[in-house]
């Protein structure tokens, strides 16, 4: 009995936090979302990216590096596989998918995981996941969240030159993204 009512409070308040997070995600900025790349080619963007660089999620470990993998699906999503590298080398994973919302631009997209708990999280109309900006060759990218609240910078390498890390932060920063709380991948 005792493990059911334990059961309850954690489903209980992942529900709570999930409402929660969706009425913060409609009221606490009154600023615009900022505007994405002007259109991706998914193909292109399909693939394997490293994080460099992000306001990370809740669920991101300060000291874990992050690579994502994109495969397109003959359904038009995309394959989701996220892995986290810890210090030592070990891994640990996860899968999704992501559908484009507004093809053929291809910029905004609804990212959901295959976790128990992941119907429970609601995903807004606009999408969870923005494209702002592709290098013309994507190599690097700039995405997050219509709310500026997350931000992750990609490369196809695990490793970018400083000007070129910079010069996407001030991107970013142009796009509204507090960049004093970027954290980088180690």
């Amino acid at each position: 009995m005792i493990g059911q009512k334990s059961l309850f409070m954690a489903l209980a308040a992942l529900v709570i936090f999930s409402i929660s997070m969706t009425f913060t995600g409609c009221f606490s900025s009154k600023q615009s979302p900022p505007a994405t790349a002007t259109n991706v080619d998914i193909s292109l963007y399909a693939g394997r990216w490293h994080e460099i660089a992000r306001l990370p999620m809740p669920f991101q470990k300060v000291n874990e590096a992050a690579i994502a993998v994109y495969t397109p699906l003959p359904n038009g999503m995309l394959s989701v596989h996220n892995i986290a590298v810890r210090p030592d080398g070990s891994q640990h994973d996860i899968y999704g998918y992501a559908e484009v919302l507004n093809p053929p631009a291809n910029t905004k997209l609804a990212v959901r995981f295959n976790t128990w708990f992941s119907p429970f999280i609601p995903i807004p109309k606009e999408g969870n996941y923005w494209i702002f900006y592709v290098e013309n060759n994507y190599h690097e990218a700039i995405v997050g969240t219509p709310d500026r609240k997350y931000l992750w910078i990609l490369a196809r390498t695990a490793k970018l030159q400083p000007q070129v890390i910079q010069d996407l932060l001030q991107k970013a920063g142009k796009l509204g993204f507090d960049g004093s709380k970027v954290l980088f991948d180690p």
